[in-house]
């Protein structure tokens, strides 16, 4: 009797086991090909463990936009906390993980920026996974923006909505993709992109949104302690601080020189997102020494509102020097300067460059740029000094590609 099946191998002393012929193909061989591709390409990351000292770098790579990283007081909140609570929170936020700290950082968190609530999870990436994810659900639209981050890219792609990406910082887009629809919808956009350091027309989106009933949900990781009073965050400027239709998502590890994020809004919101979010239910949660040091650096903006302005003035500062030298900078509307280079090789040599000189500073690439220009991205920081910005400015100007 004839069949189909393919010979089959039994493996001895099994009476019945079978057993496939064995493969002359691994099973990652396929990554080599991905691997030459992005050789190819000139997109090659590495990892580059830093100095404790920070090599001798002047940093203009870093978010740490206010310098609180190794400030004594955030140092100090990270130590004591650890001391006190542990090296971990040793569970979820819903089993061992909280402590009266992380109830404390929500407190003073969602007071300082004006919301009702807040809800801290273990970094800025999971705080955007549980806003888009729980709040928008089957059958619903969710509205991106074309130039988010990848974070809240994530969240639509897991969301069970619907999702719909329009133009860049385009109300008229989203009041488009918006009309005709019947159930929840809800738009996302950052509030200062990463990549170029524009801002998002903020309180015009969420105009938009109303007319519609469709809530709006704000990545404001480079808007808290840059922009609104004293660093309340963009939000808080554009007037949107406890609005009922508004949720904020926020990384304490940039402004706040620590680790973890949070999720911001309305009471009844934060309650559904600690009974539907999955990366704050199954995640664990914060290290009570990120909870520490966030809470201490949110106590020093409170006394020293004025590293918000000084970011800014920095930013811009920066700005006016690289373009005054000929170079093409996005002008900033928060704290980071985008520099365009004119190809991703000539955008990681410029940075090589840069480093050797002294200088640290980031290097996008596709695909991390949505719009495919390389660029050097500069941070600009509240503690840099004048000669600290001329030197950047000299050293960029210098290596720049020719």
């Amino acid at each position: 009797m004839s069949t189909n099946r393919h010979p089959v191998t039994r493996a001895p002393g099994l009476s019945g086991a079978v057993c496939a012929p064995p493969s002359t193909r691994a099973p990652f061989d396929w990554i080599d090909e991905q691997a030459r591709l992005r050789a190819d390409a000139g997109l090659v990351r590495t990892l580059r463990p830093r100095a404790a000292d920070a090599g001798g770098l002047l940093d203009l790579a870093s978010n740490d936009y206010l310098g609180l990283t190794r400030h004594p007081e955030i140092t100090e909140g990270a130590a004591a906390a650890a001391l006190r609570w542990g090296g971990g929170a040793t569970g979820s936020r819903l089993v061992t993980g909280s402590t009266e700290l992380h109830a404390e950082l929500e407190r003073e968190l969602a007071e300082f920026c004006g919301f009702e609530a807040a809800l801290v999870l273990s970094s800025g990436y999971a705080a955007n996974l549980a806003a888009v994810t729980a709040l928008a659900p089957h059958g619903s639209l969710i509205v991106s923006d074309a130039g988010n981050h990848a974070s809240l890219i994530d969240g639509c792609r897991l969301a069970r909505g619907a999702t719909q990406v329009v133009p860049h910082t385009d109300p008229e887009a989203v009041r488009k993709a918006l009309e005709g629809h019947e159930g929840p919808a809800v738009m996302v956009s950052d509030s200062v992109f990463s990549v170029d350091g524009d801002a998002a027309p903020l309180a015009e989106l969420a105009s938009v949104c109303r007319e519609s009933g469709a809530g709006l949900i704000v990545d404001d990781a480079h808007g808290l302690g840059v922009l609104g009073d004293g660093g309340r965050g963009a939000p808080q400027a554009a007037g949107l601080a406890g609005a009922a239709d508004t949720v904020v998502t926020v990384t304490l590890s940039k402004s706040f020189g620590s680790q973890g994020g949070a999720v911001l809004g309305p009471a009844e919101v934060i309650d559904h997102l600690v009974n539907a979010a999955r990366t704050f239910i199954f995640d664990t949660g914060l290290a009570p020494a990120a909870v520490g040091a966030a809470l201490a650096a949110l106590r020093l903006l409170r006394r020293e509102p004025e590293r918000a302005a000084r970011a800014r003035q920095v930013a811009a500062e920066l700005h006016r020097l690289l373009t005054a030298e000929g170079l093409s900078a996005v002008c900033p509307d928060a704290a980071v300067v985008s520099v365009r280079a004119p190809s991703p090789e000539s955008a990681v040599r410029w940075a090589a460059d840069c480093r050797a000189a002294g200088l640290a500073v980031g290097c996008f690439r596709p695909p991390s740029v949505p719009d495919g220009i390389s660029r050097l991205r500069l941070t600009a920081r509240a503690d840099l000094t004048g000669p600290q910005i001329a030197d950047a400015v000299r050293v960029i100007s210098r290596t720049a590609p020719r």
